[in-house]
C-alpha cells in the first residue's frame, strides 16, 4: 500500500527554517517563521497565561471530555472578544477548533457541505494554507487581486473588478486584519465598497482573524470583522487565540457560524459539531480554558490587554525605525509603506532573485515571495537589514 504514496512538495517555510538553522553565519537574521519574538529572540509566556495555567492545575478537577463543540464558555468569550455587539448572540453558532488552521479547515468542510457548487474567492496572495486546504478538498477557488508591488498598498481597483465576476452564493474569504503576508489592509470606506458588493452579488463572506491586538489595537483589530458580520445573514469567521495569547503550540482556534435566525443558527451549530466529531471528535481544551481563564477575569485580562499592548507597540516601533532607516540609506520615501502596514507581516515586493540574494549575501532569510515577519527584528538587526536592502539594489 505505502508504496502507492507520491512525495508531497516540502513545506517552504519548514525547509527556510531548516537551511536558517544549518547556516553558521553568527549574525544571520531569520524573518522567516510567522512567530512573535521579543528583543532577545525569545518567544515568551504572557504573565496572564502563567497565572491562568497555575489556576488551571490548582483547580481543575477532571481531564474529561467538554463536548463536541468546546467549552461553552470559551464560545462566549470569543464572541464577545471578536464579534462584540455586532450581531446578536443567539445567531452565532460557535466550535473550538485546533488552532486557527483548524477553524478555515471546519469552515471549507461547511461550505462543501452547505453549497458543493460554491467557489471559494482568495486574495492574491493570502495565507499559503487557505488555497493547499481548499485544493485537498477539491473545492472550486479563484483569486481577486490585492497586492499592489509598486506601491506595496492594495490593488483596490483591481480587487473590485475581480469581486464583479462573483457569482451568487460564491464565498469571499477575506482578512479580518493584519494581511498575512502583505501586511496592507482595507480601510474601512473600502471594506464598505466590498461589502455592498458582496450583497448585490449575494455572495458569502468569510472572515480570517488570526491576529487580532498585533495591528492597531484589540477593538481597532476587530472593526473589519464587525463590520462585515453585521452586514449579512451568513458569515463564517475563524478566529486563533496563538498570536494574542502567545500560546501556539496549544491549538486554540475558533469558528463562528453567523446565521440568519434561532432556527438556522441551531442547524448550523449541529453540522458544526457533526465536522467536529468527524474530523477529530472533541476539541483540545487547554488553551481554550486559558483564554477562556484570562477573559473571565477582570485582573487578569487587563494584565493580557497590557502585555499584548506592549507587543504591538514594539512591531510598530521596528516598523517606523526600518522604514527610518531605509529613508536614510536610500534618501526616497520608497519603503515608507512599511511603517503604514500592520501585524507581523509586511511583503517587501521584490523578486525571489533578490531574496535569494538576500540569504547568500547577507544571511538574511524571508520567505520567497519577500514576506518578513517584522517580528523576527530587534533595534539591532534593524541597520543590518535595511543596508542588506539597500546593498542587494531593491
Amino acid at each position: 500500500m505505502l508504496e502507492n504514496l507520491s512525495a508531497q512538495p516540502a513545506d517552504k517555510i519548514l525547509a527556510l527554517m531548516a537551511t536558517f538553522k544549518a547556516d553558521p553565519r553568527s549574525d544571520k537574521v531569520d524573518l522567516g517563521v510567522g512567530v512573535y519574538k521579543d528583543a532577545t529572540g525569545n518567544t515568551p509566556v504572557m504573565r496572564a497565561v502563567k497565572e491562568a495555567e497555575r489556576r488551571i492545575l490548582n483547580d481543575q478537577k477532571s481531564k474529561a471530555y467538554v463536548g463536541l463543540a468546546g467549552d461553552p464558555d470559551f464560545s462566549a468569550v470569543m464572541k464577545d472578544l471578536v464579534l462584540g455587539d455586532s450581531v446578536a448572540q443567539e445567531r452565532v453558532a460557535a466550535v473550538a477548533t485546533p488552532g486557527g488552521t483548524g477553524a478555515i479547515r471546519q469552515a471549507l468542510e461547511l461550505i462543501r457541505i452547505a453549497a458543493p457548487q460554491a467557489t471559494v474567492w482568495l486574495s492574491n496572495p493570502t495565507w499559503p494554507n487557505h488555497p493547499s486546504i481548499i485544493k485537498y478538498l477539491g473545492m472550486k477557488t479563484a483569486e481577486y487581486r490585492y497586492f499592489d508591488s509598486a506601491t506595496r498598498g492594495v490593488d483596490f481597483k483591481g480587487l473590485l473588478e475581480d469581486l464583479e465576476q462573483v457569482a451568487e452564493g460564491d464565498v469571499v474569504l477575506l482578512h479580518g486584519c493584519c494581511h498575512n503576508p502583505t501586511g496592507a489592509n482595507l480601510t474601512y470606506d473600502q471594506m464598505s465598497q466590498v461589502i455592498s458588493l458582496m450583497q448585490k452579488k449575494r455572495a458569502v463572506p468569510m472572515v480570517d482573524i488570526a491576529y487580532q491586538g498585533f495591528g492597531d489595537g484589540l477593538a481597532e483589530d476587530a472593526v473589519a470583522t464587525r463590520q462585515i458580520a453585521s452586514s449579512f445573514d451568513n458569515c463564517l469567521v475563524a478566529a486563533s487565540c496563538s498570536k494574542n495569547f502567545g500560546i501556539y503550540r496549544e491549538r486554540t482556534g475558533i469558528l463562528m457560524a453567523i446565521a440568519k435566525d434561532a432556527d438556522q443558527q441551531a442547524l448550523a451549530q449541529q453540522n458544526l459539531a457533526f465536522l467536529n466529531r468527524q474530523n477529530y471528535s472533541f476539541p483540545p481544551d487547554h488553551g481554550a480554558r486559558v483564554v477562556t481563564t484570562i477573559l473571565q477575569d477582570p485582573e487578569l485580562r487587563a494584565d493580557w490587554e497590557a502585555e499584548l499592548e506592549e507587543t504591538r507597540n514594539s512591531m510598530l516601533a521596528l516598523r517606523q525605525q526600518l522604514a527610518d532607516e531605509l529613508r536614510r540609506l536610500s534618501n526616497s520615501d520608497r519603503f515608507d509603506f512599511l511603517a503604514d502596514h500592520r501585524g507581523m507581516f509586511s511583503r517587501l515586493g521584490t523578486s525571489p532573485e533578490m531574496v535569494e540574494k538576500l540569504r547568500a549575501d547577507h544571511g538574511i532569510y524571508m520567505v520567497g515571495d519577500s514576506r518578513m515577519n517584522i517580528a523576527g527584528l530587534n533595534a539591532k538587526t534593524v541597520p543590518v537589514l535595511a543596508k542588506a536592502i539597500i546593498d542587494a539594489g531593491i
